[in-house]
């Protein structure tokens, strides 16, 4: 164990926080400014012509089904070699949208369209791994798609999602109970049917049993909630303008596509939102996320590599990163060539995120001029044994940071994935196979105003947190760095302004290195 003196190790006065200027930063800046090569993901084109839904018999009264007719619409755009289905104002009750390739759905402005409460109308798909609920919107193996204007996309998340009473005030909790659903035996769970909250047990009754169908999980279906928009294997996808709101679970959840752009993008789940996070990108390459605005029920912007499906949790076999190789750990790293910049996240457990999944490995990452503020943790890098792989060459530039409640940045290689009501044991042995590995990020120009700890690394003893490089940093927190099990930490013009302790305090760790 070793404590090292307070010490203020920078000339960096927190009132510079603004004194970047990011505002003529264009997306063309980022990528000719990326620290690694990395070239501008290639944009969707479309043919000029429309599609209204409207003409394919879509009523928007908000009380009309209109899965049909916004299928019909998109069908008839890409019979026709492409272009836009229009979603004109006004509110659009639907089931699942199939994306296919060379189709733009433009929502436009004053334009919802409504995802139906009714479960039954969101079949039942079957994996190698289980089995999953159709997401309300999907694509997959589609090449050139989009969603682009500036109308709105609402999963019907509350008619899906558990909620902790720890998580409401009486007053909601309350309310939470009179509109019916149900509790879990200890009275800390709110689940908005019987079915969601039996949906874990019927699961573990079926595990094993061969020959299963789609009928034989219906009972669970409530239980399998599905993410609001997700793609898998798909090339050329621009996301722009959108509001993506009240998801069942995750809200946005790219898996193996290559040449995504986000721009302008806003993502909202509530606060208490179970397993709702906001960005999920996982084994994925040439990926651009820009100017996008994030409140979310879990991780903000969030980057996965494990070979997964929709959950994250690596049980789709896809194993294809877009172009058609194998990227699930054997050609390199699953998810690579990443850029965040100019990003904002509000409410969330963290701002910028990676794992807990990282057994598909993922490197050459770029985050820049991003603020959160409010979130749980600022930078937050977590696995555990059997989640974990290789991340390296991640690079973290100009991150403005408020009222964190815990860590400003923190590497967590114990993370325990919780479900609802449920935690999963990470010392069993079959998880043991896949061991985190954080090295070689660089991380500068990193301001924070309020938070918990400044920075708190936990390495293992078999796999120490190693050639982490902070440059140019200041922090005002109750506790400074914080570090176990850790080596070659390099801090340059670091500054902790602490209420408590030592400012670093090191055990089972080796060199630290202060400069300036």
């Amino acid at each position: 164990m070793k404590l090292i003196p307070t010490i203020l190790l920078s000339l960096v006065a927190f009132s510079d926080l603004s004194a970047q200027d990011d505002g003529r930063k264009d997306i063309s800046w980022y990528i000719a400014h990326c620290p690694f090569r990395m070239q501008a993901p290639l944009l969707p084109s479309f043919p000029d012509r429309d599609f209204r839904v409207s003409d394919y018999g879509a009523i928007p009264d908000g009380h009309t089904l209109n899965t049909a007719a916004f299928q019909k619409a998109i069908r008839a755009c890409a019979d026709a070699g492409g272009g836009r289905v229009v979603v004109a104002p006004g509110k659009w009750l639907t089931g699942p949208i199939e994306l296919v390739s060379h189709v733009n759905l433009y929502i436009a402005t004053g334009a919802v369209v409504q995802f139906t409460p009714d479960h039954t109308q969101y079949p039942i798909e079957l994996g190698h791994g289980g089995a999953d609920v159709v997401s309300p919107v999907s694509a997959r193996d589609a090449e050139d798609i989009a969603i682009t204007g500036n109308g709105t996309l609402d999963g019907a998340g509350e008619t899906w999602r558990p909620v902790k009473k720890e998580k409401m005030t009486p007053g909601q909790w309350a309310a939470l109970l009179a509109s019916g659903g149900a509790v879990s035996p200890d009275g800390k769970i709110w689940w908005p049917t019987r079915e969601a909250m039996n949906g874990e047990a019927w699961l573990r009754k079926l595990r094993g049993r061969p020959g299963l169908t789609p009928a034989d999980y219906l009972p669970a279906r409530d239980f399998l909630r599905p993410v609001l928009c997700n793609l898998v294997n798909c090339r050329r996808i621009l996301i722009s303008g959108v509001l993506l709101r009240n998801s069942p679970k995750f809200v946005f959840y790219p898996s193996h596509c290559a040449g995504l752009t986000m721009d302008h993008v806003r993502i909202f789940n509530e606060w208490w939102a179970q397993n709702g996070d906001g960005i999920d990108i996982s084994a994925s390459n040439n990926v651009l996320l820009y100017a996008c605005d994030v409140n979310a029920g879990d991780d903000g912007i969030c980057m996965k590599s494990s070979g997964a499906g929709k959950d994250g949790e690596g049980h789709d076999d896809a194993g294809h990163d877009g172009e058609g190789h194998d990227r699930a750990g054997k050609d390199g790293p699953a998810l690579h060539d990443v850029i965040v910049a100019r990003c904002r996240v509000g409410r969330a457990h963290g701002g910028f995120v990676i794992g807990s999944n990282t057994d598909g490995g993922m490197h050459d990452i770029f985050v820049s001029d991003c603020t959160f503020t409010g979130t749980d943790v600022g930078l937050r890098f977590k696995s555990s044994m059997g989640k974990g792989g290789l991340v390296d060459d991640i690079f973290i530039d100009n991150i403005r940071m408020r009222n964190i409640a815990h860590e400003a940045v923190l590497f967590d290689t114990y993370y325990e994935n919780r479900e609802a009501g449920h935690m999963v044991d990470p010392n069993r042995p079959e998880l043991r196979d896949k061991t985190p590995e954080f090295t070689n990020f660089h991380i500068s120009h990193i301001y924070c105003d309020g938070a918990r700890t400044g920075i708190s690394i936990t390495g293992l003893p078999a796999m120490p947190v190693s050639d982490i490089h902070f440059d140019t940093v200041d922090i005002r927190a109750s506790k400074g760095l914080v570090a176990t099990e850790a080596k070659k930490i390099f801090l340059r013009a670091v500054k902790f302004d602490i209420k408590d302790g030592p400012a670093i305090y090191a055990d089972k760790t080796a060199e630290i290195i202060v400069e300036d």
